[in-house]
């Protein structure tokens, strides 16, 4: 009732509609967007797929839908719908143009691109500042001699608490995967080339979805992936995004930096300085942790190095709205 008396008010504004009863008739509907294509929206709602649009005023509003939005929409037919308003999210990424994402797959290669960790930990941070819960794929484990290497990553993350899972020739990994799919909306991420695509393909062949081999010139893959989708998978949704190499920290503060490490948020009660930034504070516990081998050497090295990206940003002034 309290939503309905709230979303009356918003609707009062709204030419088509001349007095409350036609409203209050008019047969509003909830769903989710599944795709965004060429303008259009494509909203899941009781069983039936709805082409909508979103109207003009969201523009003025600044209000971009996004795949895995929770929206209210009206529609005559399913060809001929518009987006009335966005439901509350619980989080969204930029990279991929997702909202309401449960957890996050960082296909992470180990050769054709290279494993770096550098860009793993970008990847992680970005996940643990929006509250969705990381899983690392390793991919192409098949390709690498030196199987160490493998280990060697899986105990670093394991570790931490992250879940870990390296591929294997057999159907042995994605079954591993596909378990955590139930009831989540799971996002693949990772450098382009990383398989992504291909690791869809061997879950759901049907999906046939466009890979792309590695340009030797580059060294990195071609983004195949054009638009996002939620695609029904395991009882749960899995979008397929565009792949890509870098990250940039643009919304994180310095000072929120550490908390997206979570062995440094562990560490870090035993600081002496309440707000240790973990660099030259002295009886810093992190550090301490470092040496002793505790925590990654490379994670402490990313850590130092993405604070200093952060801390030379130039900085984003907002309009007052």
């Amino acid at each position: 009732m309290i939503f309905h008396a709230v979303f009356l008010l918003y609707l009062a504004d709204v030419s088509e509609y001349d007095t409350i009863e036609k409203k209050q008739g008019g047969g509003f509907l909830k769903g989710q967007i599944r795709k965004a294509l060429s303008g259009f929206y494509y909203v899941q709602s009781e069983g039936e797929l709805y082409q909508t649009r979103a109207r003009g005023n969201f523009r003025n509003r600044k209000i971009t839908p996004l795949v895995g939005d929770e929206v209210v929409f009206e529609s005559s037919n399913l060809t001929d719908g518009y987006l009335l308003e966005i439901l509350p999210r619980k989080n969204e990424l930029v990279r991929p143009a997702v909202a309401n994402v449960d957890q996050g797959v960082i296909v992470t290669s180990m050769v054709e691109p290279n494993f770096s960790y550098n860009l793993l930990d970008r990847f992680l941070v970005t996940l643990e500042y929006t509250a969705i819960e990381p899983i690392i794929y390793l991919s192409k484990t098949d390709l690498i001699d030196d199987k160490e290497k493998i280990q060697e990553v899986i105990n670093c993350y394991e570790s931490i608490g992250y879940t870990v899972i390296a591929s294997t020739e057999d159907e042995r990994a994605t079954k591993e995967l596909e378990r955590l799919f139930p009831n989540q909306l799971t996002v693949f991420m990772g450098q382009s080339g990383a398989g992504k695509s291909t690791l869809l393909n061997r879950i759901v062949p049907e999906l046939d979805l466009e890979t792309a081999a590695i340009s030797e010139s580059l060294g990195r893959g071609k983004h195949t992936t054009r638009h996002v989708e939620l695609i029904p998978i395991a009882d749960g949704l899995v979008a397929d995004t565009p792949g890509f190499s870098s990250i940039d920290f643009l919304e994180i503060e310095a000072r929120e930096l550490s908390k997206q490490f979570p062995e440094f948020v562990e560490a870090s009660t035993d600081c002496r300085f309440r707000e240790c930034m973990h660099i030259n504070e002295p009886q810093c516990a992190v550090k301490e942790r470092v040496a002793s081998g505790e925590i990654a050497q490379t994670r402490y090295d990313n850590y130092v190095q993405f604070l200093e990206e952060i801390e030379k940003r130039r900085p984003v002034y907002r309009k007052k709205k």
